[in-house]
């Protein structure tokens, strides 16, 4: 029987393909078209149109690593590509960052002529970056308050408190689990620890060695740097004191770290293993096995930090070009986006172990470095 021809695609024109009239209509804001709108508000809009094309690319992203990490396993030839995906993460909001220098151009009084027109609108409506904390894995209650006393959601309803395209996304969002962070925090509280994987008899003994003897590197580490800062700065008995509570301050946190003595009980043994594993494979990512495990915290970083310079860099614009004036959707305004990229993080157990790791030559020794070798 004779197969059907496959039928080619028609031809084509670059502005078909990209929609190039469709995208050029869209900047008429609320009067439909944008003849009669000044540059200043015609700016205002590509830029934050830009943005949300950029979040669209974020999201298929972080989904793509999000998929990859909730495997399990999870295929060590894919974390090269979890690792990329979240690179252009970074590289995505470095480049809308670069956004709010254009805005800056635009004067207050410029700005003025046109804000009435986006009341009660306000950038907090935007659910592709309130998608983008979903599936990172925001904690809902660390969420800061728009300045009003009702759920983030609420400021995504229609007029009338009606349902809306962005309310549906970002509830639509909130049912897609495991998130990013949850998966993540899973493979890594996996890794094996001197050999022992989660499961393995005596595997809790040997992650309290781990733990006790990097205590000790620790321990050692800020000693010795306590004794140097008093030979230098303590002029005074009052000033050793001062260094010393200091510093001693400092290796109770890193106890309180890494015993997990901040969290319940029931939770301590799984948050202990997961800090270990976090600290073993920043300090040990020279071994073969762990060497991609490392690049993949270094991006996880990376990319958090990429999107609170974006929240910095936003809330300095916003400062500049209208003061601290309240918020068109009835935020706090400035002072609302200076929390944010305070307290928005989703990775603190990853950025903690940048306190706590030690120079080689302190770490304790891998008793099974074979086991982190090429295996042909």
């Amino acid at each position: 029987m004779e197969q059907e021809p496959t039928a080619k695609p028609s031809p084509t024109t670059y502005w078909d393909y990209i929609r190039v009239e469709d995208l050029l209509s869209l900047q008429g804001g609320r009067d439909g078209g944008d003849e009669h709108l000044s540059n200043d508000e015609v700016r205002f809009i590509v830029v934050h149109q830009i943005d949300e094309l950029w979040f669209k690319l974020v999201l298929r992203e972080l989904a793509t690593a999000r998929r990859l990490f909730a495997r399990v396993p999870v295929p060590e030839s894919d974390l090269a590509i979890a690792v990329a995906a979240l690179r252009r993460v970074t590289i995505v909001f470095g480049l809308a960052a670069t956004h709010f220098e254009l805005m800056e151009t635009m004067r207050t009084q410029d700005y003025l002529l046109f804000r009435d027109k986006l009341y009660p609108a306000s950038g907090f409506q935007s659910a592709q970056l309130r998608e983008i904390e979903i599936l990172m894995g925001l904690d809902d209650r660390d969420r800061i308050a728009l300045g009003q006393e009702y759920s983030y959601k609420t400021a995504l309803k229609g007029p009338g408190a009606t349902s809306s395209p962005a309310l549906l996304r970002v509830e639509a969002r909130e049912r897609d689990k495991p998130t990013l962070k949850e998966a993540v925090l899973s493979w890594l509280s996996r890794t094996p620890i001197d050999g022992s994987s989660p499961g393995d008899a005596g595997d809790a003994a040997v992650v309290a060695s781990f733990v006790a003897h990097y205590l000790k590197g620790h321990e050692r580490l800020l000693a010795d740097a306590c004794t140097y800062a008093i030979s230098l700065q303590a002029s005074t008995g009052e000033n050793e004191q001062k260094l010393r509570a200091r510093y001693d301050a400092q290796f109770a946190s890193a106890r309180t770290h890494l015993l997990a003595l901040d969290v319940d009980e029931t939770q301590r043994p799984a948050t202990m293993r997961l800090r270990a594993a976090i600290l073993f494979v920043d300090s040990y990512r020279s071994l073969p096995l762990l060497s991609w495990p490392g690049q993949v915290i270094d991006t996880l970083i990376e990319c958090e930090q990429s999107m609170l310079v974006f929240r910095q860099r936003h809330a300095r614009m916003v400062e500049r070009v209208i003061g601290r004036r309240v918020g068109t959707g009835g935020s706090d305004g400035v002072a609302y986006l200076d929390a944010t990229a305070l307290k928005y993080r989703v990775f603190p157990e990853i950025w903690a172990a940048r306190t706590l790791l030690l120079p080689p030559e302190l770490c304790p020794p891998v008793t099974n470095r074979a086991y982190y070798g090429f295996h042909h």
